[in-house]
């Protein structure tokens, strides 16, 4: 490439940005307040916010303890396992992986979501597993300390019917998190089906 013809390329080049700079502020210009307004509240709806780097401080490996109950009066369930968590979406959403190499007699794994609306200024999360082909959504509100108090919403696969469920969690330092979930039993009272304890891999 000859030394004119990189300047002739530089200089197209040039005025391609600037006229692309300016279509872009003559835009800008002709934008009307609704306009202006939509999309400032677009982009507020889409900024990751603190409780989105509290999300991110939570990303890294992790091991749980978990103990289940199937029924209140029956003995209770262990399980032990890795957990691995990452970000995605540009800091958005956490998302988690859970495996055990054995649960109920079998490999288990599971997937969650988690994130932070700004719009609804709740907390929401997904969750998957080996065990069924449906999902849960939870949604919820976390305070400054970590606590967290969420309401799960899924199929349940002995009557096909919606069910929802009770579930906290709460920090107990940078590096343990401690889980619950509750449920009602027969005789429609609540009682406590999950316990698990995260602490983080060093």
């Amino acid at each position: 490439m000859t030394r004119k013809f990189q300047l002739r390329a530089a200089l197209a080049a040039t005025a391609f940005l600037a006229a692309t700079l300016a279509v872009a502020q003559e835009g800008q210009k002709q934008m009307s307040a609704e306009e202006k307004a939509m999309m400032e509240a677009y982009a507020k709806a889409a900024t990751p916010g603190k409780e989105h780097q509290w999300l991110a401080s939570k990303s890294g490996k992790w091991t749980f303890t978990g103990t289940f109950w199937m029924d209140p009066s029956a003995p209770a369930t262990m399980s032990s396992g890795t957990v691995e968590r990452n970000l995605m979406l540009g800091g958005r959403v956490l998302a988690e992986k859970v495996s055990t190499p054995g649960f109920m007699g079998q490999p288990f794994e599971g997937y969650g979501l988690t994130g932070y609306d700004n719009t609804t200024g709740e907390f929401w999360g997904t969750w998957n597993d080996s065990m069924g082909t449906g999902v849960m959504i939870t949604s919820g509100k976390c305070d400054a300390s970590g606590a967290c108090a969420h309401k799960g919403e899924y199929v349940d696969p002995l009557t096909g019917k919606k069910k929802t469920n009770r579930m906290t969690s709460r920090d107990e330092g940078p590096d343990k998190e401690v889980h619950e979930a509750f449920e009602q039993g027969p005789d429609g009272k609540e009682f406590k089906s999950m316990e698990i304890v995260y602490t983080r891999k060093k």
